[in-house]
This record gives C-alpha cells, sequence and structure tokens, in this order.
C-alpha cells in the first residue's frame, strides 16, 4: 500500500513485500495462458511474481510477454519494472505496460466509450487483476486524474465521495475489468471494512462477487505507518457462497500456505448491505448472535437517548487551553472556563468538580481562554497581551483561527450533560459531567434526549452487547485504537431495562480502579440476564465476542525485524 502523495511521486513508496506478491500470483493465476493486468505497477515486485508463476505452469518467456498489462505512473518505475521482468523472462520484454495514469488508460483502452450512466463496458478483460493500488486522499489526488477516476465510478453506478482514498477506485473500476472467472487480489486498507465512503463498496463487492476472501495479519504489514492492511480475493466465476477470512502472524507465513487450503477456512454469509466488515473476524455464529440481538425489539439504539456532538475545535489548543500557572502568569482570569483536554483525565463513570480541581492541581491544561467577543483594543490590557503573544506566534495564522472574524473567539461553546470518549483503547465509556466543563475535540460531547435519566444511561452504556457492537460500529487503524464518529456513537445499540437498579457510585468505583470485568460482571447481569432474558452463555458470548475483537484490534503492530 503506498501512502499520500506529496512532492516525491504521486504513486507513495509503499511496495508489495515478496511473500505477497508470491501468494496473490499463485492464488490468481489459474493456467499457462492467464492474462493479468497490475493497475499500479511500481518497481515491479507483483508482475515479477506473476511472470515467474506464468513459466512455472508451463508457459515460455516469449508467449508470457503478451499476457502482461500493467500500468505505472511513475517513469522510472515503470523503466525498472519493465527491466525486473525482462530479466526474469530471460530478456524478453513486456508488450502491454503502459506509462501514465491508471484512470485515463482504463477509459481510453481498456472501456467502450460509455454511452448512458450506469454502464461501465469493457473493450478487453482479464482472467486476473492484482494490484496494490496506491493510497493517495482525494485532496491530494490531482485534479485532471481525480477527474477521470469520479467520472469512470459515475458510469459504473457509483457515488463518488471526497473523502475517499484513490484505492478505492482502483479496487471498483478493476473489477469491471474481469471476465466472467475472472480472479481479483488486491492489497487493500483494512478500512475497506470500516469507513463510511467504503460502504457503497462493500455492498458492490458482496454482490459483484460471488466469493470473496480476506487475508490479514496480526503484525502490521509496513513498517513506516500504523495503517492495516489486507489481501482482498475476489472470485467472479461459480455460484454464490460467501465470505472467508483467515488471519496470519505476517506476511512470510503466506510462502508455506496453499492457496487452496484457503477454502477449509469457514465459510461466513454476507450480508449484502452497507454494514461494515468487521463482523466477518467473527465465526458465524458469533456474527448470527450480533445479528439476532440487533433487531431485538428491548434494545434501544443510542441515538434515540443521546444526541452526540463533537467537542469545541480551538484551532489552536496551545494557545486556548492552559494551566493554571499559564493562566497564572498571564493574568488570564476571569475569562476562563473549565475544560478536559484528554480522555484520560476522566477516570470513573462521572467527572465531578473535584476531579477538575485536581486535574487543575495536576497541572493538566484544563482552563479554557474564552475571552469578551469584543475587538482586541477594547478589551483588558492582559487579555491584549496574551493575544498579541498569541499573534507573535502565528496562531492566528492556521486555517480554524483565520476564517474567524475575531480569531481568538472559539464558536460553538457549550457545556455538555456528558462526555463520550472518541477515541477509545480498552473499552467505550460514556462519563457523566458533573463538573460543568466543555471539552475539546478529543472527546465528543453528549446531551441526554428523550427523557432517559443520565444516570441511568451512563451505566445502561457499560455492558458487554454494546461493547461487542462498539467494535463492529467504530473504525480501528494500525495503532490500535478505535474512533467514532458521531454519527457512529449514535448507532450503539442499549440494553435500558433494569438499568435504574444499577448504582452509579459502584461502578464509578470499580471504573476507578480499573476494573471493567467487574463492572460487566454487574451490568450483563442487571442489563442482559434479567432485563434482556438472554442465557448465561449468550451474555458470555457477548462478552467473549468483544474481547476477540478488542484484542485483535489492540495487538497490531509491526515487529519484523
Amino acid at each position: 500500500m503506498k501512502n499520500a502523495p506529496n512532492a516525491q511521486k504521486l504513486r507513495g513508496g509503499y511496495y508489495t513485500p515478496k511473500p505477497i506478491a508470491d501468494f496473490l500470483a499463485r492464488w490468481a493465476m489459474g493456467s499457462a495462458t492467464s492474462t493479468i493486468l497490475e493497475p499500479s505497477l511500481g518497481d515491479g515486485n507483483i508482475l515479477v511474481a506473476v511472470a515467474e508463476r506464468l513459466c512455472d505452469l508451463g508457459a515460455i518467456p516469449s508467449e508470457v510477454v503478451n499476457q502482461l498489462f500493467g500500468v505505472e505512473l511513475d517513469p522510472d518505475e515503470a523503466k525498472k519494472a519493465i527491466r525486473r521482468v525482462q530479466t526474469t523472462l530471460n530478456g524478453c520484454s513486456p508488450r502491454h505496460i503502459h506509462i501514465g495514469d491508471f484512470f485515463g488508460y482504463a477509459e481510453q483502452r481498456l472501456f467502450e466509450t460509455p454511452v448512458l450512466r450506469g454502464t461501465l463496458t469493457p473493450a478487453m478483460t482479464f482472467d486476473a487483476i492484482v494490484g496494490n493500488p496506491p493510497f493517495v486522499r482525494y485532496q491530494n489526488f490531482p485534479e485532471e486524474l481525480r477527474s477521470i477516476a469520479v467520472h469512470l465510478m459515475e458510469y459504473a453506478g457509483f457515488k463518488p465521495s471526497k473523502l475517499m482514498n484513490t484505492w478505492l477506485p482502483f479496487l471498483l473500476i478493476s473489477s469491471h475489468l474481469l471476465n466472467e472467472n475472472g480472479r481479483l487480489g488486491m492489497v487493500i486498507p483494512a478500512e475497506l471494512f470500516q469507513v463510511n465512503y467504503a460502504a457503497e463498496a462493500r455492498q458492490f463487492l458482496s454482490d459483484f462477487f460471488p466469493r470473496l476472501g480476506i487475508i490479514t495479519f496480526k503484525q502490521l504489514v509496513f513498517p513506516d505507518i500504523q495503517q492495516e492492511v489486507v489481501l482482498l480475493l475476489a472470485e467472479k466465476g461459480g455460484e454464490t457462497s460467501g465470505i472467508r477470512v483467515v488471519e496470519m502472524t505476517n506476511p512470510e507465513e503466506l510462502a508455506t500456505f496453499n492457496p487452496d487450503d484457503f477454502y477449509s477456512a469457514e465459510l461466513k454469509e454476507m450480508d449484502h448491505s452497507t454494514e461494515k466488515w468487521t463482523q466477518y473476524f467473527l465465526s458465524q455464529t458469533e456474527i448470527n448472535l450480533l445479528r439476532e440481538m440487533r433487531v431485538r425489539e428491548d434494545v434501544t439504539l443510542s441515538g434515540e437517548i443521546l444526541d452526540v456532538d463533537v467537542g469545541i475545535v480551538t484551532g489552536q489548543n496551545k494557545f486556548f487551553i492552559v494551566t493554571k500557572q499559564q493562566a497564572r502568569e498571564n493574568q488570564l482570569e476571569p475569562h476562563l472556563e473549565r475544560i478536559v483536554s484528554r480522555s484520560a483525565h476522566m477516570q470513573g463513570a462521572v467527572f465531578s468538580a473535584s476531579d477538575w480541581f485536581a486535574n487543575v492541581e495536576q497541572d493538566y491544561p484544563a482552563l479554557f481562554f474564552s475571552p469578551p467577543q469584543e475587538a482586541i483594543d477594547d478589551l483588558p490590557s492582559s487579555l491584549q497581551e496574551y493575544i498579541r503573544f498569541g499573534e507573535a506566534q502565528e496562531y492566528h495564522t492556521g486555517y480554524k483561527c483565520r476564517i474567524r472574524s475575531m480569531w481568538y473567539i472559539v464558536p460553538s461553546v457549550w457545556t455538555p450533560d456528558a462526555f463520550m470518549l472518541r477515541q477509545v483503547h480498552g473499552y467505550p465509556k460514556l462519563i457523566l459531567n458533573d463538573a460543568q466543563a466543555t471539552c475539546t475535540d478529543t472527546i465528543h460531547r453528549v446531551r441526554f434526549i428523550n427523557g432517559v435519566p443520565p444516570k441511568v444511561a451512563v451505566c445502561a452504556f457499560l455492558n458487554s452487547l454494546t461493547f461487542a457492537f462498539s467494535e463492529v460500529t467504530g473504525r480501528s487503524y494500525g495503532g490500535g485504537v478505535l474512533t467514532f464518529e458521531p454519527s457512529e456513537a449514535e448507532s450503539l445499540p442499549m440494553p435500558l431495562r433494569g438499568a435504574e437498579n444499577l448504582d452509579i457510585d459502584l461502578i464509578d468505583k470499580h471504573l476507578r480502579n480499573n476494573d471493567i470485568d467487574a463492572v460487566l460482571d454487574i451490568t450483563d447481569r442487571v442489563l442482559l440476564i434479567e432485563g434482556m432474558g438472554l442465557s448465561e452463555e449468550q451474555a458470555r458470548n457477548l462478552r467473549n465476542i468483544w474481547r476477540k475483537l478488542r484484542d485483535r484490534r489492540i495487538n497490531r503492530k509491526y515487529s519484523r525485524q
């Protein structure tokens, strides 16, 4: 997977490790006559592996040169790839390598001229398409290339998002170039499973390919980026069967893994929807349990009782969020408000005034600079001096600050009823705000709606069912942190029946002692077993689902030497 472009090269710089390239070639190439397309050559690792595989299957080099098709934007890398393939094929040069962008090449050479939106008809098809598409954010994608990619996606019936990365159109457009029995194997960011901009792609893949497979790794594949990648294996031929997931420790295990053994993995029924695919790391029995829980009438979606919004966006926390000492030195009182700047500064189920005072005494940045909404010259001299200091540091030139009429006035400052962790390591948490503080955008602000008592909601949030769904609702990256956008935080199933019987003081005590299992022992009994009528086995299985997905998430790391 290639990283976001800069002045260096649009192509990025993270090339396919040899074990992955070799495996994709072995899996994708079914015969010595197979034709192959590599839409993003890089330095040629995959194409070399494909050439070697075709020769192993009995093809002769003079034939292979006509079976290899490849595209690479960077001329130097393309020439390097061609030389490497020539060496593999005893001096025979591949005849179908295009130096340029894949989308322009596809539009001009690989597809017939589209006539109607919703039709993307290939002019030629391939037996296999394998690749490691670049990972370039939409805003960094050159406009001339982006417009062609968007054009092709629209003709294929997709609705491109400005949040998407380039790997997505590479994947979707390539899929349309397979023949009726073709195979696609790609190195794809694991965000395919989770991000909202890939929701349409998830549904497309489950509908378009009768059989899907995922190979994932416990260790991160690339050392320089905290981004988990997976191998997506998609097959067009045959009847619809489902999806298989195989997890390995690292790519080196692929060297001894027979592609045919992949089909002995448990086959899971696909949910032909935009739902996230994190659920497919579970067994079919576990997936069925979650699906059963999701549709129960005695489960409430969090958004029915919680209104979740982002914390305040200062644009320059080091200026606006200060310690007690900084506030005293700059004479900022009384123009300060209480604030929480890090989730680690809230330990329990309740954030009290004493908790906030303790943060202040520990010299945490717990004070928010909130001057009167007046021109600088009309402010007290100490505030004028502090604001001028900020301008000397060029804090006012940052985007969020410079678009304000008064850069030192932060908008949308209000005090929430509760806080919700935006980024989670161990488990998600809803925290009652008894300190009358606000928070930065590292934490979500929550209002209680529809009359549910705050203490009831806070206690009801802490249970194995909600925790299990949090792992398949949020999104995580290579570093192991689970992140929730407000819409995701409002879509978590919560059992409420019996929550009024929970003791928030006892739960708060256990949380402060870092004993989440003691909390779940209490809440699962009251909410899941007594409230919902689940069996002890079902409640235990929900907790095991949470633990399995949590442990998988937090154990992602790069440890190869």
